[in-house]
C-alpha cells in the first residue's frame, strides 16, 4: 500500500483509468488521519472507490486541476485543515509569513477563501461535474455568516463557488452516503436527503416541515435579525433534534441545510483510523523540507472527537458537535505500537486527546439517543446535574499507554478542562496528571479573570480556576513535583472593555507573571462570540454586550496584559488614564507604571545611539560585567519565582 496518486503518471502506474472522485485542497497532502483530506480519500478507497489528490493546484491555471481529466462521480474540494483567511493573516489582519501545511513553510501556495476560488476554477473547465466542497472552510461558512476580513456577512459559500453540495461537519457518513448515491445513478441535483449535507433548491415543496430562516438580504443588513438567525442555527446542531433549515435566497430560490450526521459508532471510529495510512507526507515534498505541520502530531494520539465544552469563541459546536466520540483502547493502542516501530521515535508520546482531552464518553447518557439539550450547556455557567464527570476510561487508557515498550512518557498537551476535573469527586486522574503526564508546565485556559467576560466567553467563574489552582499546586507539593501552570489569556473579547482588561493586568502583577504570547480575540466563522462582535448582541438573550472593535482600543488591552515591557509604555499609560485608573502609576507595590520608567527607557535609548567616547573600548567594563551578571541572576531568580506562582 502506498499513497493515493498526485498525478498522471502515479495514476497510470496504478492502472487506473479515470478517477471516481478528484479531491482539491488547499494543503500540502499528508497521508495521515490527523488531516482530514487522508480521512476521506482513504474511507472512499476502502470502499472501492478510485481517488486521485491534487494538492494545492495554481488557482490561476485551470490546467492545473485537470490533471487526472474529468472524474466520474465528483470533485472533493476543500481549503484544508484551517480556514483559508485564518491561515493567510493574522486578528490585525497582517499577512502571516509561514504556512505549517505548505512545503517548507512557503506562504502563499493557496488562495484566498479557498473552496469559492477552486470551486469557480473547476466549473470553468467543467460545466457539469458534480462539486461537493467540505472541510472546516465550508462548513463553518455554509450559510450566510458575518466575515471579520470584509466587515460584511457573506453569502453561503454554496453560492459563490458554483458548488453542487457542502459535506459538513465530520463527514464520513454523508460523503459515504453521496459516493453511494452519486454510484447509483443518481443526479446531483436530486441528492436532498442525506443528512450533514447543504444544498440549493428552488422551492421548499419537498420538504415536510422546513425552519426558513431570514432571508440573506436581511440578515446582511440588520444586525439583530442576522442574531436571530444565528441563534436558531447554533440551536439546530444535533444529528437528533435539528430540523431543516431554510435560507431564502431571492430568484436563486433557498440554501437548505440538512440535520448533522448522526455521530460515530466506537467501531466505526476505530474503522477510520485503522485505515492504511502512510503516516507521513508524499516524498514529493521530501527536497522542499517536507510539511511542518506533521512535526505537531506525528507522535500524537486522537482518541476523542467533539466537545461538550462550549465554548462560545470555538466553532466545534458547528463543526464536530456537542457529543464526544471516541475510539476504543485497542485501536488507539494499534496504533502507538506501529507509533513506536518508527525509526525517529524517541519514546515520547506527545500527546492522547482530541478538542478536549480529558472527555472520553459524552457527557450525560442520553445524548447517544436523544441528543443534546439545546437551551443549556453541559459545564456553562456549572456543571449540569446530569453530568456524567468520570475519566475512569482515560486513566486506564493512559496507563496501557505508559505501560507499552519503547514508551518512556506520555504527554497531554490537548488541553483539560480545569472545571471538568473538579466536577469529578475521585481526584484518580489530577494525580496522575501531575505524577505523569506533564513536560513541566500545564497549559490550562482560563481566558479571563473577570466575571462578566468569561460570561460572555462560557467560561466558568474565575473563582472554578482558582480552586483548579490550589488542588494541582496541592499535589504537585505531594509528589515533589516543580511543575507549573500556565494559562491561556485573550484580550478584547466581546464584554471586554478597558476596565476587566485592567483587572486581567492587575491578576497577572499579582501572580508576578508576564505572559509571552497573548491571543486577541479572532472572530472567525460561525462562533457565538462572532456574532456578538458582529451584532453588539447576545444572541442567547438578545443584550446589547460592549464590543471593542476600535484597533486602538484592542492594542491598549494586549499591551495590558505585557505592561512591563517598556515598549508598551505609552499604550499601558493611555489605557489606565482612560479606565480611571491613575492609582496604578506610580511607584506602590500595587503600580502597574513608575511614572519614570518612560524617561528613563528613552534615556538608556539615548545613550545606547550616541558615539562612544575615543579610546573607550566596545566591551563593558570589567565592573559593568559584574552588574550585568548580578542582573541576569537576579532575573532568572524572579523568573523562577514567577513560574512557581503561575
Amino acid at each position: 500500500m502506498g499513497f493515493l496518486p498526485m498525478t498522471r503518471r502515479e495514476m497510470e502506474q496504478q492502472n487506473i483509468r479515470q478517477m471516481d472522485f478528484v479531491y482539491i485542497t488547499g494543503d500540502a497532502y499528508v497521508d495521515h488521519p490527523s488531516f482530514g483530506t487522508a480521512i476521506i480519500t482513504r474511507l472512499l478507497e476502502s470502499r472501492g472507490y478510485k481517488v486521485g489528490i491534487i494538492a494545492q493546484p495554481d488557482w490561476r491555471d485551470e490546467a492545473s486541476i485537470r490533471e487526472f481529466g474529468e472524474p466520474r462521480l465528483a470533485f472533493l474540494v476543500s481549503a484544508g485543515n484551517m480556514d483559508s483567511m485564518v491561515n493567510h493573516y493574522t486578528v490585525s489582519k497582517k499577512r502571516r509569513s509561514t504556512d505549517a501545511y505548505s512545503p517548507g513553510g512557503k506562504m502563499g501556495l493557496r488562495p484566498d477563501r479557498a473552496v469559492i476560488v477552486y470551486g469557480n476554477l473547476i466549473r470553468r473547465a467543467y460545466k457539469k461535474t458534480p462539486v461537493i466542497l467540505g472541510g472546516i472552510e465550508a462548513s463553518l461558512r455554509r450559510l450566510a455568516h458575518y466575515d471579520y476580513w470584509s466587515d460584511q456577512v457573506k453569502r453561503s459559500v454554496l453560492l459563490d463557488s458554483g458548488a453542487d453540495m457542502i459535506s459538513y461537519g465530520m463527514g464520513e457518513h454523508s460523503i459515504v452516503e453521496i459516493a453511494e448515491a452519486l454510484d447509483s445513478g443518481l443526479d446531483i441535483g436530486d441528492i436532498t436527503f442525506i443528512p450533514g449535507t447543504v444544498y440549493r433548491a428552488k422551492t421548499l415543496d419537498h420538504i415536510p416541515d422546513p425552519e426558513v430562516l431570514a432571508d440573506y438580504g436581511t440578515v446582511s443588513t440588520d444586525k439583530r435579525a442576522y442574531a436571530a438567525s444565528f441563534l436558531t442555527q447554533y440551536r439546530n446542531t444535533d444529528p437528533f433534534t435539528a430540523k431543516v433549515l431554510a435560507e431564502p435566497y431571492g430568484s436563486q430560490g433557498y440554501v437548505v441545510q440538512n440535520p448533522p450526521a448522526k455521530p460515530l459508532t466506537q467501531q466505526e471510529m476505530d474503522d477510520v483510523y485503522d485505515l492504511p495510512y502512510m503516516r507521513a507526507w508524499h516524498p514529493s515534498y521530501d527536497d522542499q523540507g517536507g510539511i511542518p505541520a506533521i512535526s505537531e502530531i506525528k507522535f500524537s494520539l486522537t482518541s476523542n472527537r467533539g466537545c461538550f465544552g462550549g465554548c462560545n469563541f470555538c466553532a466545534l459546536t458547528f463543526h464536530q458537535g456537542r457529543i464526544v466520540q471516541t475510539r476504543s483502547h485497542e485501536s488507539i493502542l494499534r496504533e502507538a505500537r506501529a507509533m513506536t516501530q518508527e525509526k525517529d521515535f524517541k519514546g515520547y508520546i506527545h500527546d492522547v486527546g482530541g478538542p478536549t482531552a480529558d472527555f472520553r464518553h459524552p457527557s450525560c447518557k442520553k445524548q447517544l439517543t436523544k441528543g443534546v439539550c439545546t437551551n443549556r450547556q453541559c459545564l456553562f455557567p456549572e456543571p449540569c446535574r446530569n453530568l456524567d464527570a468520570d475519566h475512569g476510561d482515560y486513566v486506564a487508557l493512559l496507563r496501557k499507554l505508559r505501560g507499552l515498550p519503547k514508551v518512556k512518557k506520555v504527554f497531554i498537551r490537548s488541553g483539560i478542562r480545569f472545571d471538568y476535573v473538579l466536577a469529578d469527586r475521585k481526584d484518580t486522574f489530577l494525580k496522575e496528571l501531575v505524577q505523569y503526564h506533564i513536560s513541566g508546565q500545564l497549559r490550562v485556559a482560563p481566558e479571563h479573570v473577570a466575571d462578566r467576560v468569561l460570561q460572555c466567553m462560557g467560561k466558568p467563574k474565575h473563582s472554578v480556576y482558582e480552586a483548579f489552582l490550589k488542588k494541582y499546586d496541592s499535589y504537585n507539593r505531594q509528589y515533589g513535583k516543580e511543575q507549573y501552570a500556565v494559562p491561556y489569556l485573550m484580550s478584547s473579547h466581546p464584554g471586554c472593555s478597558l476596565k476587566e482588561a485592567v483587572e486581567l493586568a492587575e491578576y497577572l502583577r499579582d501572580l508576578k507573571y508576564t505572559p509571552e504570547q497573548v491571543q486577541d480575540f479572532y472572530p472567525t466563522p460561525s462562533t457565538l462570540s462572532t456574532c456578538m462582535y458582529y451584532t453588539g448582541l447576545n444572541p442567547l438573550d438578545m443584550q446589547p454586550v460592549y464590543v471593542p472593535r476600535n484597533p486602538h482600543e484592542k492594542a491598549m488591552q494586549r499591551a495590558l496584559l505585557q505592561y512591563r515591557r517598556p515598549e508598551n509604555y505609552a499604550l499601558v499609560k493611555e489605557a489606565l488614564i482612560k479606565a480611571g485608573r491613575e492609582d496604578l502609576i506610580g511607584y506602590g507595590p500595587k503600580c502597574l507604571l513608575h511614572p519614570a520608567r518612560q524617561s528613563a527607557d528613552a534615556g538608556k535609548l539615548a545613550a545606547a545611539k550616541r558615539p562612544k567616547p575615543s579610546g573607550e573600548k566596545a566591551g563593558r567594563s570589567e565592573r559593568g560585567k559584574g552588574r550585568s551578571a548580578a542582573k541576569k541572576k537576579t532575573i532568572r531568580n524572579v523568573h523562577k519565582k514567577k513560574e512557581r506562582h503561575s
